[in-house]
């Protein structure tokens, strides 16, 4: 119904979940890996207070023994984390999808959104592998989702577990129709402004946002016809819209992410402004490709040029 169906179907990749972080250029893509992990140790210590009201009591000596024990446990915890989280960035980093998931898919009953919602991004991301058959694909979508959905309520201060749970919902509404893909548009756009509310230097979930406000704008007069038939007050947007949030992502990461490019250059296209559109159109047609979504942006990119004789 929006874009040919392929709204919000793009590569929006981001590995950054704590502030202190470190940038390095893999493959060509700006990737953050993390060198802290968030000390989440509510159910470890939960559980430990539980332990030990069904204890009779303990000498001094032996509790501290017991707690010093007990502390060792949390640490090793922590660092085992911290690991998985840095092998799993790595893989993701590489393009290893299915190593990946296979590696991520051991946590998938972790209470820590850390572990989950990198796992709907690698289901996600397995789904939309070329061999992965039909149905496959719809199982890995609907899977994704609900990781994505159990990230979000294991911690609803993560960005990520915001912005994946967007992108998931909007997948999953592609097997259920028009009315309900409209209906989660609403849902859709809240949490990608939370996510953005959370990390306002997350330029792709600010990429996403504009992506959904262009989709909108796109809509032809039937399809807003279709839609309003449907809700009275269906969800609308702007080229102005889009615009401003694909020039404030290029703004917070300049040069991330080649579909940001090409938008920028639609955006100015659809709003008249030969200029600009010519000028962005350029900077996608010569991005450095290293995957097949940059070849794609390339190829659209020459081909808008040449309609603008340019």
């Amino acid at each position: 119904m929006m874009a040919g169906a392929t709204f919000m179907r793009f590569a929006a990749r981001t590995v950054l979940s704590a502030p202190a972080c470190k940038a390095v250029k893999i493959r060509g893509y700006h990737r953050q890996y993390l060198t802290t992990f968030r000390n989440n140790t509510s159910s470890i210590n939960g559980g430990r207070t539980a332990f030990l009201l069904t204890l009779p009591a303990l000498s001094y000596l032996g509790l501290e023994a017991y707690r010093r024990v007990q502390s060792a446990t949390v640490v090793h915890a922590l660092e085992k984390a911290e690991e998985v989280v840095e092998q799993a960035d790595y893989l993701y980093s590489c393009g290893e999808t299915e190593k990946l998931y296979q590696l991520l898919l051991q946590y998938k009953d972790s209470d820590d959104a850390e572990f989950l919602w990198r796992l709907a991004r690698a289901s996600r991301d397995l789904s939309l592998l070329a061999h992965i058959a039909a149905d496959e694909k719809k199982r890995l979508t609907f899977e994704a989702f609900e990781y994505a959905k159990k990230a979000l309520e294991k911690n609803e201060a993560c960005f990520a577990a915001h912005k994946w749970y967007a992108v998931c919902l909007s997948d999953i509404g592609d097997y259920e129709g028009v009315k309900v893909k409209i209906g989660n548009s609403y849902i859709i756009k809240e949490h990608l402004q939370r996510a953005i509310e959370l990390n306002p230097k997350d330029a792709t979930s600010i990429h996403i946002l504009g992506y959904w406000c262009f989709a909108f704008a796109e809509l032809a007069w039937y399809q807003r016809k279709v839609a309003a038939m449907i809700f009275a007050s269906p969800p609308t947007a702007t080229y102005e819209e889009a615009l401003a949030f694909f020039l404030k992502a290029e703004e917070v990461d300049p040069n991330f992410y080649s579909k940001n490019l090409l938008m920028l250059g639609k955006s100015y296209m659809a709003v008249k402004d030969q200029g600009n559109a010519v000028l962005w159109l350029r900077k996608a047609r010569d991005y450095p490709p290293h995957t097949e979504e940059d070849n794609e942006v390339h190829k659209e990119a020459l081909d808008l040029l040449k309609k603008l004789g340019a």
